[in-house]
């Protein structure tokens, strides 16, 4: 529990957790906006469990938002390929919002079939590379006013964006790219008045350290392959024997020229 250890790190889905509550509370009326923002920049700016539970203390369903039980075992391994991210479970957050101020969706989630987010003066990060979907295809919509939103998603995911700009824009370079067998389809949609949603297609940290240690070991196996050609080649010569020299002896060429003085 939080209270059994106040010290342990919190991880971005504790946070999303504790400011879906504020949300929810914004939207009952039980905090007005100046509150709202104090405590949703205290949430993303907590590192531990103890910094988390005096935000929403005072809200409903506050305590279990932020207090699951430690497990000193690790959790299943997620099963290799689409099949197992596309899992039609219950979304982690279905909306979000930021106004004069920012928000973020990224790490381990569930993508909800349709997530909604707005955004007025202020701006979003919506990171789907390590998201888990609760569907085969997943609307993103995207309402940005005077603001800005960033969707990534990983390689092999189809993106479609069918979003609307007034003096703004979608971003439409990532459309067109073939989806992997399996994977999800993203629609990005919405409306962006002088705002713009931008949508590119990046790697993980960890695939990206992956590729760099796999590029790294090829080198090494590269050099070691020419190092050893290089004493294979050399043991090759060796098998000739030694270069026979030969002896040039400065007497006897003056004698040789002695002799055909004399004889001339």
């Amino acid at each position: 529990m939080t209270d059994d250890a106040p010290e342990l790190r919190a991880s971005d889905a504790d946070r999303e957790r504790v400011a879906e509550v504020l949300r929810d509370a914004l939207a009952e009326g039980r905090l007005d906006m100046t509150e709202f923002e104090e405590r949703l920049d205290a949430t993303y700016r907590a590192r531990t469990y103890g910094e988390l539970a005096p935000i929403i203390r005072d809200l409903p369903d506050g305590t279990a938002a932020v207090a699951p039980k430690v497990s000193m075992t690790k959790d299943p391994a997620r099963s290799g390929g689409w099949a197992g991210r596309v899992t039609g479970g219950e979304p982690s957050s279905t909306w979000a919002v930021a106004v004069m101020s920012g928000f973020q969706r990224k790490g381990r989630w569930t993508v909800p079939r349709r997530f909604n987010s707005f955004a007025f003066w202020g701006g979003g990060d919506i990171d789907l590379r390590e998201a888990d979907f609760a569907s085969g295809e997943v609307v993103i919509n995207c309402v940005a006013i005077m603001g800005g939103m960033n969707v990534v998603v990983p390689p092999g995911v189809e993106v479609v964006v069918r979003g609307i700009g007034i003096m703004g824009g979608f971003d439409h370079r990532e459309e067109g790219v073939p989806g992997d067998p399996g994977a999800p389809r993203v629609v990005v949609t919405g409306f962006a008045f002088w705002g713009g949603v931008g949508v590119e297609r990046k790697l993980t940290r960890a695939e990206r350290l992956r590729i760099k240690e796999e590029r790294r070991q090829e080198k090494l196996e590269r050099r070691q392959d020419r190092e050893q050609d290089r004493l294979d080649r050399g043991a090759d010569r060796g098998e000739l024997g030694p270069a026979r020299h030969t002896f040039h002896d400065p007497h006897g060429d003056r004698r040789d020229r002695e002799r055909r003085r004399r004889d001339s």
